[in-house]
């Protein structure tokens, strides 16, 4: 136990005839993952699983339920990459090892599909997957859908204002030169920021154009994700969901893995290549150390405040009890609910935020042009 994971490596490249499993192990611990991003996306990897799922429970084999998913799929590139899993198939290759020659598939799911096949509980596999990206989907369109009609509001605002400072202030400004008194402070303060609207908004364009430009370039370097991401927990009520929706993919990849009799190494270590949140993988590189040295889960999860007391507290019961695959699916199930409510009222909270904001803005610059109007009309009397 106390060996290090690169000692193992090197020992495993030097003993490649000890066997082929053993040489696929270490080959996904040494790859980089691409959760979806070279052609499925989640919502047909949840199709995929499905399918595939119920073909087999109804007593399909693999080969066959794979032409049936080739004969389905009505776009080429999607086409194409089930054609090439079901040719490896045909060839005498297991559905595991073809998803991993295939490059379209995460380490986390054709290992999961390979401790299936090898236990013989394909099936309950190929439906845990099917709700990991179902609640994944879920979530993420919550929260898109949350923030959708918000963002909306902000955009439309900025873009009012800037059409107020840039057009409408100066056609007021030319009215107010002809008046022989003073303007009003609030007046005075939104013509002068017209005036930089006017002066420098080429500028602040450019700025931001160059700064979106550099994140993206730097945005997969680990001193930038650090920062991000620390940043992005310190959001009120922003950071609560984010640590929540983490927390329970979190939970729900260790049940699935432990239900399908991973070893808790080997889980750790693909959970941490599946979750790609900065904190997590962190925290799981210095857990995945701990428990290889033999530290307890829930001694090596309570360094880290990403993991709550209540997970913690029950991570220990289930060690003791042996029924960790249990307590996360629970935990996964009470974080997912609650991350609904929190969702929603979020939605519901900002919505009518959004709207007074907007409307304040726009009012305040209207009264500031209208001010000096109202006192020449009262000076008139």
């Amino acid at each position: 136990m106390s060996l290090d994971l690169k000692d193992i490596k090197k020992k495993n490249a030097s003993q490649q005839s000890k066997g082929s499993d053993l040489k696929q192990v270490f080959e996904f611990l040494n790859k980089d993952i691409s959760f979806g991003k070279k052609g499925l996306k989640d919502q047909k990897k949840e199709q995929f699983y499905s399918e595939l799922s119920i073909l087999l429970s109804s007593g399909t084999d693999v080969r066959t339920a794979m032409d049936i998913v080739v004969a389905e799929q009505t776009k080429k590139k999607e086409k194409e990459i089930f054609e090439n899993l079901m040719n490896h198939i045909l060839e005498g290759v297991s559905l595991s090892d073809a998803m991993e020659q295939s490059g379209m598939f995460t380490p986390y799911e054709y290992f999961s599909i390979k401790i299936g096949e090898e236990s013989g509980k394909l099936n309950n596999v190929l439906k845990d997957l099917t709700i990991f990206f179902s609640k994944k989907i879920k979530q993420k369109k919550q929260f898109s859908s949350a923030l959708t009609y918000p963002l909306l509001v902000l955009v439309t605002a900025i873009g009012a204002v800037i059409f107020m400072m840039n057009f409408i202030v100066p056609m007021f400004v030319d009215v107010f030169k002809r008046f022989k008194g003073d303007l009003p402070a609030l007046t005075k303060a939104v013509v002068k920021l017209s005036n930089v609207f006017s002066e420098y908004l080429g500028l602040v364009f450019l700025i931001i154009i160059t700064i979106t430009i550099v994140l993206f370039l730097v945005r997969k370097k680990n001193w930038y994700r650090n920062f991000s991401s620390k940043l992005l927990l310190r959001i009120p009520v922003a950071g609560v969901l984010v640590q929540k929706i983490y927390l329970a993919r979190f939970c729900q990849s260790m049940a699935l893995l432990i239900s399908s009799k991973t070893p808790m190494l080997r889980a750790i270590q693909l959970v941490k290549n599946m979750i790609t949140f900065y904190p997590y993988q962190e925290a799981l590189t210095t857990i995945e150390k701990d428990v290889l040295h033999g530290k307890p889960l829930h001694k090596s999860m309570e360094q880290f405040p990403i993991f709550d007391k209540r997970t913690v507290s029950l991570t220990k019961v289930a060690e003791e009890i042996n029924q960790l695959d249990t307590v996360f699916n629970n935990l996964n199930d009470q974080y997912s609910t609650e991350l609904e409510h929190r969702i929603g009222m979020l939605s519901s909270v900002l919505e009518p935020i959004m709207i007074i904001f907007v409307g304040l803005l726009v009012g305040v610059i209207l009264i500031a042009m209208y001010m000096p109007m109202f006192q020449l009309g009262t000076s008139m009397y």
